[in-house]
């Protein structure tokens, strides 16, 4: 009895979100207040941020010029180099720390549009999603960073300077972060091939050679042109391509029993 009330009532919320439709200017006017929230915290981030900018950098360097040589150091080459990084990484340290609000607001704005199993699936995603993102970001710092800083230091010609400037760092350092937050996100790209039905399982296991190569592909055109960190990249993106197959095995075989 109760399973036949929940049913109904699953039934009666879906043809509701089938029956409300609201205007494009109220669309709107709630993606506009979605963006000021978002730009709002993402504002109050960046100000403590930003006065400890110096300290960030360091932290963020330390991988670096742990392997640099005695006597070298991190340079500017640019007049506004100096004021310019930190203002750049403050800015961008605010986003991604902002990402799970970010994020949430995004959910407020699709959600009265989406059916109750939907909803259903789509917290779980969110969640998992941003904890891989930044699992990549940690796995670039604390395992990449320092292989990588060390290959390129050890192999400098004899009679160069290794100086590296900070703003072009930068620049590598979020290029890097970027790429293995994104290459963390494939067990969820699986997960939602199959539970949309793009694609099934047992097609992307068949597969899964062009997916191995695409992978070392990608790492090729992401990562700097050295060995180690392709490597890096196209290894874990592979295991995590096969942990999401594993995944969407367990989320299709129990869509199929509900059914």
């Amino acid at each position: 009895m109760r399973q036949t009330q929940s049913k109904e009532h699953i039934v009666d919320e879906d043809e509701e979100v089938d029956q409300k439709e609201q205007p494009l200017l109220e669309h709107l006017t709630e993606l506009r207040s979605r963006i000021l929230r978002s730009l709002g915290v993402t504002f109050l981030i960046f100000i403590p941020l930003y006065y400890f900018s110096n300290e960030v950098y360091v932290w963020l360097s330390a991988p670096l010029v742990a392997v640099l040589p005695t006597g070298s150091s991190m340079i500017a080459t640019q007049v506004a180099s100096p004021f310019l990084t930190p203002f750049k990484l403050s800015i961008y340290s605010a986003i991604f720390i902002g990402i799970p609000y970010l994020l949430h607001q995004v959910w407020m704005f699709v959600s009265p549009g989406l059916y109750r199993h939907e909803k259903r699936f789509a917290i779980p995603l969110l969640v998992s999603s941003t904890a891989l993102f930044y699992g990549g970001m940690l796995f670039a710092y604390y395992l990449v960073f320092p292989l990588v800083f060390g290959f390129f230091t050890q192999v400098a010609p004899d009679g160069v300077a290794i100086m590296t400037d900070i703003n072009q760092y930068l620049d590598f350092v979020l290029k890097m972060f970027l790429a293995f937050g994104i290459a963390f996100e494939i067990p969820i790209a699986t997960m939602l091939l199959a539970w949309s039905g793009i694609s099934s399982v047992e097609s992307m296991k068949q597969k899964r050679p062009y997916v191995v190569i695409g992978c070392f592909v990608a790492g090729m055109l992401l990562t700097p042109p050295d060995v180690i960190s392709q490597i890096m990249l196209a290894a874990p993106a592979w295991l995590l391509f096969e942990v999401g197959l594993i995944m969407s095995s367990f989320v299709t075989k129990r869509d199929e029993v509900k059914d």
